[in-house]
């Protein structure tokens, strides 16, 4: 860790949770100007690339301050907008800065395949200003803030969803829903938030916990709760607040649709536990009872009922989406325990989704690439004609299950172990359910990918390809990393670990 403390010059580190931020948004014009798609993507490799580095420089701050407060302007907080990074934001900055850059390497062809050449920069642009808003959302200290930085990722986003309408023009209608429903959710966080200047009058998130430790709760801060939980459910695709979800994947351009799946709920969730646990303090009786009665339930609902209608999907994006939705019910299981083994796992199972899902897109942008698949019966042979992305995706669709040996496993495991503590023994067999459910639509598309013939063109097999350098090397490595962290996982489990003891220290 002392390494990674040392990896930037102490005078620029020491700026290292403004320029996180900043670099992405003072570069993301700059790519909207330049001449050729190839330059902007270029620019966007470098933002992705400073952003991962500073990342690895605030997790080496954090182990070993405990925690890093940066004041904008000179101003102290709580007067000041105070950058704050700790054990419980530091891995999503992690995960979000490491995916950004691995996808950023994944557009060079997907984009060029999907966009317009005269559409690229703008394209490029607007991933940067998406960039820095999930950036902000997770190392802002301010409550305000967050509402900010999630309309800046938020409209980006429509738009980036939009841009797919160059290959299927369901992706507008897909944009204009998460819109309208990204909106709502957008107005239910803000007006929560207002609620809780009004009892508190501050907007500070240290300061806020402060006040309400001090003067307690009233009716204010439990509409408050309620406004938020429902703003930040939408975002985070919590079931039944995820009907935006599934089109908005399976229609966007590979490249968007991997590095959300793998980054934007996640943030979304990390803003969820922030407010649940570092603000409102699970101790209070209305949070208490959302855990059990909201968040627990609506998770297991989520993980069976979404698993089941992946079941039944044809478009293979579409599958992935709905088994998303049962994911995040995953995560909401974990958070719902209430407990700290319960969040770690919930964390462990975040960082780990982010691993499958980015893969298991990735390998599905590769086969549009080369053959335009669009459907599960387009898989057909794609382990003789596409071995290497078809290992790839075998890899994270077996991660996505459960199977022993990968990183699915291991999160599984520990929400499992959670449960026990609780005796949620209809927890553990939710957790089975789904995960057989799981194995049919993953069974599906493996089945289609190494058990059918390969199409052919006029009588002859097609002969075998591989995607392009810019897709396999990022998608190997997290094809790759759902096995290596099973074989070691005490650096995520530790991660999981810390966030956990951050939030709810001897609870």
């Amino acid at each position: 860790m002392d390494i990674l403390a040392h990896l930037l010059p102490a005078g620029i580190a020491a700026h290292a949770p403004v320029l996180l931020v900043v670099i992405p948004l003072i570069l993301a014009p700059i790519a909207a100007l330049m001449p050729s798609g190839r330059i902007a993507w270029a620019i966007s490799l470098l933002a992705a690339f400073l952003v991962a580095i500073l990342a690895l420089v605030l997790l080496g701050e954090v182990s070993q301050a405990g925690s890093v407060s940066y004041h904008l302007g000179g101003w102290a907080p709580p007067l000041g907008i105070e950058y704050r990074v700790d054990a419980l934001n530091v891995p999503i900055l992690l995960l979000v800065g490491f995916v950004g850059l691995l996808c950023t390497i994944y557009a060079l062809p997907s984009v060029a395949d999907e966009i317009e050449p005269g559409k690229q920069p703008m394209f490029y642009s607007a991933f940067l200003v998406c960039f820095t808003g999930l950036l902000g959302v997770t190392i802002t200290g301010d409550a305000f803030n967050v509402f900010v930085f999630l309309e800046v990722s938020s409209l980006s986003t429509y738009a980036l969803v939009a841009m797919g309408g160059g290959k299927d023009r369901r992706a507008l209608t897909a944009s204009y829903n998460y819109l309208i429903l990204g909106t709502i959710g957008a107005t239910f966080f803000v007006i929560g938030v207002g609620f809780l200047y009004m009892a508190t009058g501050t907007l500070n998130m240290v300061d806020i916990a402060r006040v309400l430790a001090e003067d307690g709760h009233s009716r204010v801060t439990e509409a408050a709760f309620a406004f938020i939980v429902v703003g930040l459910g939408l975002k985070a695709a919590m079931f039944p607040l995820h009907v935006w979800l599934p089109n908005a994947y399976a229609f966007a351009p590979n490249f968007v649709t991997a590095f959300l799946a793998s980054t934007a709920t996640k943030v979304a969730f990390y803003v969820l536990i922030r407010f649940l646990f570092s603000i409102f303090h699970p101790e209070v009786t209305f949070v208490a009872a959302s855990f059990t009665w909201i968040f627990a339930v609506l998770g297991t609902v989520g993980m069976i009922v979404a698993s089941a209608q992946a079941i039944f999907q044809t478009d293979p994006r579409r599958v992935l989406a709905y088994s998303s939705v049962a994911q995040v019910g995953y995560m909401m299981l974990g958070l719902g325990m209430g407990t700290k083994a319960g969040l770690s796992a919930g964390m462990l199972h975040l960082m780990n989704h982010a691993m499958m899902k980015g893969a298991l897109f990735m390998a599905l942008g590769a086969f549009a690439l080369k053959f335009g698949v669009r459907s599960i019966a387009s898989l057909n042979g794609l382990g003789r004609t596409m071995p290497v992305s078809a290992s790839a995706f075998t890899i994270s669709g077996l991660s996505l299950v459960g199977v022993p040996l990968t990183v699915g496993f291991t999160s599984k495991w520990y929400l499992i172990l959670a449960a026990l503590d609780r005796d949620w023994w209809w927890a553990v067999a939710a957790l089975i359910a789904s995960s057989l459910l799981a194995l049919v639509y993953v069974g599906r598309m493996l089945m289609a990918i190494w058990m059918e013939e390969p199409p052919s063109h006029q009588g002859k097999a097609i002969a075998a390809s591989t995607a392009p350098w810019a897709v396999v090397v990022p998608m190997s490595i997290l094809a790759l990393a759902n096995v290596y962290f099973f074989f070691n996982a005490d650096p995520l489990v530790h991660l999981a670990n810390a966030a956990a003891e951050a939030v709810m220290g001897g609870r």
